[in-house]
């Protein structure tokens, strides 16, 4: 900016910034743009996933659209962003014993985890619903769990709600803390 231009500006008012770097900037910018991370996206419409052990299918998930995510630092995960689908089979007789269905989920294949999202019901063989915000299953340890509110409607009319949630797979059981509810009498007699 040459001289004239400077007192121009200051005879209209006109306020005056001024932004210099020093040589630590530089290096710190630069240090910040060396850390960039890429994903690699590959997209699928009309997903169907099947989960077996030893030929025998435990589980089948339908996805309408399914993201596979490749960061360029590792941690390679799926991800449904239009939500998931998944039908539980009994091992023994093949018949469905479960259904989960949510409004979103990621699946991280290290971890061997997946977080299900947004409007979570699971419904398991004796009809109990469960619903959650937030469902993760943990594939190696074989339970699902939540630190979220879980809801449990059980097919008798009883409705319990609790946190720090977990149940095997098949949601034959379960554990919460704090949980408050209501339960149905039969002939108006408590147990």
């Amino acid at each position: 900016m040459n001289g004239k231009t400077f007192l121009y500006g200051l005879m209209l008012g006109l306020p005056l910034f001024l932004v210099s770097c020093g040589d630590d900037d530089l290096k710190k910018a630069n240090a910040v743009g060396d850390k960039k991370i890429t994903l690699n996206r590959d997209r699928t419409l009309g997903v169907e996933i099947i989960y077996s052990d030893s030929a025998r299918v435990k589980a089948k998930g339908n996805a309408p659209i399914m993201d596979k995510v490749t960061p360029s630092n590792g941690g390679e995960y799926q991800e449904m962003i239009k939500g998931v689908k998944i039908d539980f089979f009994n091992v023994q007789t093949g018949k469905i014993d479960g259904t989960l269905i949510s409004d979103y989920a990621i699946r991280r294949s290290q971890e061997q985890k997946t977080i299900f999202r947004k409007n979570v019901i699971v419904k398991n063989i004796k009809g109990d619903t469960f619903s959650s915000e937030e469902l993760i299953w943990d594939e190696a340890q074989k339970i699902f769990y939540s630190k979220q509110k879980v809801t449990v409607k059980t097919i008798d009319g009883n409705i319990l709600d609790g946190v720090d949630f977990q149940a095997p797979q098949d949601f034959s059981t379960y554990t919460f803390n704090s949980a408050t509810g209501q339960a149905v009498l039969k002939d108006a007699i408590a147990p």
